[in-house]
């Protein structure tokens, strides 16, 4: 088994990748040798209440908190984002820390973006309603953000994220209207210890979301070397770590090696269509993104190996599987076979109408979605998605 070290720091785009047991404990110095003074905590409230998560992290950043805002919601509304600005206003915060899985990580991040932009939340809805709103200004000067992640999601080593402005039911096109901006984070303190204090069905609703993170790289078109090598390597800890992680075991070493491998297939991530997928249903619906990526991930790499190379032969490795000696349908089997088994033992959902609100009648208009989606501009080289292919895969799924 290859070890994983105890602590690390690695510096990413700007980002101070922090790592260690008991890591939060430094926030005050991290702070302070920065001239930060004044801390505001973004989270949900269900991390608000969790005392055992919450106490490390108050006391690292000791007389420098300035206040907690608990207001962030799976949606990711702008009335969170919104409602973190005012708290960072009312506190004088210098400092946004965000504290949680992927929605808490986001709003701190777009709170940043938006907190000089001077628009009101109205201002920026009238803006949705006539049809186009103004990015805010990449050059305006936004309070630094430190995040630190609970979950797998694989949300916490990245710049992007976005709010919804209006929903579907209040948009004129009938599909929700979000906003964001870029807003990479000056730190990342990811601490093994406070994954252990998340409730197993929130470890477990991320699992996949960070994994397909690692499939996605290395058979995206602009994979590189350098890419391929912390995907593989994420994967080989996922694959093993994450069911004995998010199992309820207390298995000390599996969350070490989980919570490092997600930030590994983090590194020069290249999200594509299984993301895509995602997406997709997320303009139909509010589902959790990790419950869509694991009904869907193997069907997804069935179709993709049918029509393309798609990295097999990396991902068989990163699985486990030497590649050596192997035809390209036996890789191909041996990756659908991990990722199924990965999804099976994590308990995730294995059916596209088990999950909440969805319906086999909106299986075209979300193949629709899918194929339009940004991230499908990275599909490996060679695949050429039609609707009625991605269709297929959503009904092989339902």
């Amino acid at each position: 088994m290859l070890p994983v070290s105890e602590s690390f720091e690695y510096e990413y785009r700007g980002c101070d990748l922090i790592y260690g047991r008991g890591c939060v404990g430094r926030l005050d110095d991290y702070l302070a040798e920065r001239d930060l003074d004044r801390a505001l905590i973004v989270c949900g409230s269900n991390v608000g209440a969790n005392d055992e998560l919450m106490e490390p992290i108050t006391e690292g950043i000791g007389d420098r908190l300035a206040g907690v805002f608990d207001g962030t919601t799976p949606k990711k509304s702008a009335e969170d984002a919104f409602g973190a600005i005012g708290e960072m206003h009312e506190t004088n915060a210098d400092v946004l820390v965000g504290v949680g899985g992927g929605s808490s990580l986001d709003v701190a991040r777009q709170a940043s973006v938006f907190a000089p932009d001077g628009r009101s939340l109205a201002k920026l809805r009238e803006e949705a309603r006539d049809g186009e709103v103004i990015p805010p200004d990449p050059n305006d000067e936004r309070p630094p953000v430190i995040v630190v992640p609970t979950t797998f999601a694989g949300a916490d080593v990245s710049d992007s994220g976005s709010i919804e402005l209006l929903s579907a039911a209040e948009s004129p096109t009938g599909q929700p209207v979000s906003v964001g901006g870029s807003a990479m984070p000056i730190a990342d303190f990811a601490d093994p210890d406070l994954f252990g204090t998340t409730p197993a069905g929130a470890l477990l609703g991320s699992a996949m979301n960070g994994l397909d993170k690692g499939i996605e790289t290395p058979y995206a078109r602009d994979a590189n070397p350098v890419s391929d090598a912390a995907a593989v390597h994420g994967l080989r800890l996922l694959s093993g770590a994450l069911p004995r992680a998010v199992g309820g075991s207390d298995d000390v070493e599996a969350m070490e090696r989980a919570v490092v491998g997600s930030l590994l297939v983090q590194i020069d991530r290249k999200i594509s269509i299984i993301h895509a997928f995602g997406h997709g249903f997320a303009r139909r619906y509010s589902l959790q993104q990790g419950a869509v990526h694991a009904v869907v991930a193997p069907h997804v790499l069935r179709y993709l190996f049918e029509e393309v190379d798609a990295g097999r032969a990396l991902l068989a490795e990163g699985f486990g599987t030497d590649p050596a000696g192997c035809s390209a349908d036996e890789l191909a089997d041996a990756v659908v076979e991990a990722v199924t088994g990965v999804r099976d033992a994590l308990d995730a959902p294995t059916r596209l109408r088990d999950l909440p609100e969805t319906r086999r009648e909106d299986l075209p208009a979300i193949a629709e979605f899918v194929v339009d989606d940004p991230p499908m501009a990275r599909a490996p080289a060679g695949l050429e998605p039609t609707v009625e292919g991605i269709e297929t895969v959503l009904r092989d799924a339902w």
